[in-house]
């Protein structure tokens, strides 16, 4: 086995404008996906549940899903950080090894965070030769998987995406873990800002309620209906442990996180881990699904003059992340038929909707597109329901893309696509998916024809 080059000498981040069409464009295919369970939190008992032990089911459903084996597998992409506080700064971090759990869950690696040397060891790989070390979050390790493939690095990869949660550790490491609050963070850490999303939204989305009107309540149609959605989802984490609708009283009467933002504009951390399959155009055909093709992939990382982002320059960087992506899948955004953004906080949507232009939606119209977003009209946004609907999976939007441009929803773990409520009935022939904060991440457009 060989590992990538490290990032700063293979160019594969399409993260500037005027790259033009990308040089891949159609060319590789996402063809399997893989989810597991979706928990709360591990229990630190069931040794069937750990991070380790979801990873490689998630792995084997993708390899089902796509009708491949463990042979073909010549490269592994995942992302060893995640939520956990493991291998990183401050207490949190000095978590393992655990002397009292056996092989091979004796160290940090395959419980609390998974590194590809691990999955290639334990579950069973014998033929991967394409194992990048540096891999980055799920919103750009998508992308890199895609322009490996294109560049020929390898014939089939399987990314993994590990949204860890334990008891105790969540957010704790790093920064979070010290004593001290140095630079701008001394403006936001002594709050209890855990890392800058939360705070860096509410300021600019109170800009946007006093530029363009309305109030923050408004963006209750589009929470409530990402739950919906996700109540649709035979897999998401309110299906399985609460499957109860939320109600417009539930909504406004929650209580302030970081006032406006209400626990309900929060996604639920979860313990989970999500696989997918990506391989050439050519070898695709040969699969179980119906291939979907990748049109472009981007990263974005913009920055701001102070501690708060103010809302001149949240639109422009969602302005110039859409830029990035309809330059390099060479579509506008007429072309644009599933929308999937992130929505770890619901204050970002509005943003990434407008920036978009999905469905001719301008500057300031957010609150009213909000009203008509249900998966029976002709205007459907996150119709998975995204991370509010399903929990902190960021994968969810992912994964709804692909099933609607296959032409079936419903992932189930026989791996027979049964049709659900959540099927769209519009036309769904491209769509665009991302786990990216406004500031930055990653962006990934995806067509069901390779032209």
């Amino acid at each position: 086995m060989t590992t990538a080059p490290a990032a700063d000498t293979w160019k594969w981040r399409r993260d500037r404008p005027g790259l033009g069409v990308w040089e891949h464009r159609g060319k590789v295919a996402i063809a399997g996906i893989g989810h597991s369970r979706v928990d709360r939190r591990w229990d630190g008992k069931d040794m069937t549940e750990t991070l380790g032990a979801k990873a490689i089911k998630a792995m084997e459903r993708a390899l089902a899903d796509a009708g491949v084996t463990k042979d073909q597998v010549d490269g592994i992409v995942c992302c060893p950080e995640n939520m956990a506080g493991a291998n990183i700064a401050g207490a949190a971090g000095n978590w393992g090894p655990r002397e009292y759990f056996a092989p091979p869950y004796d160290s940090e690696d395959g419980l609390s965070i998974i590194t590809a040397q691990w999955l290639i060891k334990n579950g069973g790989f014998k033929n991967v030769k394409f194992a990048p070390s540096d891999v980055p979050d799920i919103g750009q390790h998508v992308g890199m998987a895609a322009q490996a493939i294109g560049d020929k690095k390898a014939s089939v990869i399987l990314t993994v995406y590990t949204g860890a949660n334990f008891e105790g550790r969540y957010r704790r490491g790093g920064e979070n873990a010290s004593d001290k609050a140095p630079g701008n963070r001394a403006f936001s850490a002594p709050w209890g800002n855990h890392g800058g999303n939360d705070f860096l939204n509410t300021f600019s989305h109170n800009q946007y309620v006093l530029k363009y009107g309305g109030k923050h309540d408004d963006v209750a149609p589009f929470v409530i209906n990402q739950h919906r959605n996700g109540l649709m989802n035979p897999w998401s984490f309110y299906t399985v442990h609460e499957p109860r609708m939320l109600t417009m009283e539930d909504y406004t009467t929650s209580r302030y996180i970081l006032n406006p933002l209400r626990i309900w504009d929060c996604d639920r951390p979860v313990h989970v881990v999500t696989s997918y399959l990506f391989t050439t155009a050519e070898r695709a055909k040969d699969m179980r699904q119906k291939p979907v093709y990748v049109l472009s992939h981007s990263q974005h990382n913009s920055r701001i003059r102070s501690t708060q982002v103010v809302l001149e320059e949240m639109e422009a960087a969602t302005d110039f992340a859409a830029k990035l992506m309809y330059e390099g899948a060479g579509i506008q955004p007429k072309d644009l038929d599933i929308f999937n953004p992130y929505d770890g906080y619901s204050l970002m949507t509005q943003f990434w909707l407008e920036a978009f232009h999905y469905k001719g939606v301008k500057r300031g119209e957010a609150w009213d597109f909000y009203k008509h977003i249900q998966v029976e009209g002709q205007t459907p946004l996150c119709s998975a329901g995204g991370n509010l609907g399903n929990g902190r999976t960021r994968s969810a939007m992912y994964t709804d893309s692909i099933e609607q441009l296959r032409g079936h929803v419903g992932y189930t773990e026989g791996f027979d696509p049964i049709p659900d409520k959540r099927k769209v009935h519009i036309k769904a022939e491209t769509a665009m998916a991302a786990f990216c904060p406004p500031l930055g991440g990653g962006w990934l457009a995806m067509s069901s024809s390779p032209s």
